[in-house]
């Protein structure tokens, strides 16, 4: 019996290990990263506090999008 569930465990162990690291590679892979979210926080960060003025943002925004 108890060996019956130790091997569940450790069956299931191993499939959430999978499943874990398939989410790891297919999540860093879409076409808007969390990089470049952030990039895009900061800008419009910089942009509202007066540090870049409306020429410059429009700039580095094409750029981002790129």
């Amino acid at each position: 019996m108890v060996g019956g569930l130790l091997m569940l465990v450790f069956w299931g162990a191993i499939i959430a290990l999978i499943v874990f690291a398939v989410r790891g590679f297919v999540t860093g892979s879409g076409p808007a990263s969390k990089s470049d979210a952030d990039a895009d926080a900061i800008l419009r960060e910089r942009y509202a506090k007066g540090e870049i003025d409306d020429e410059e943002y429009e700039r580095r925004k094409a750029q981002l999008e790129k």
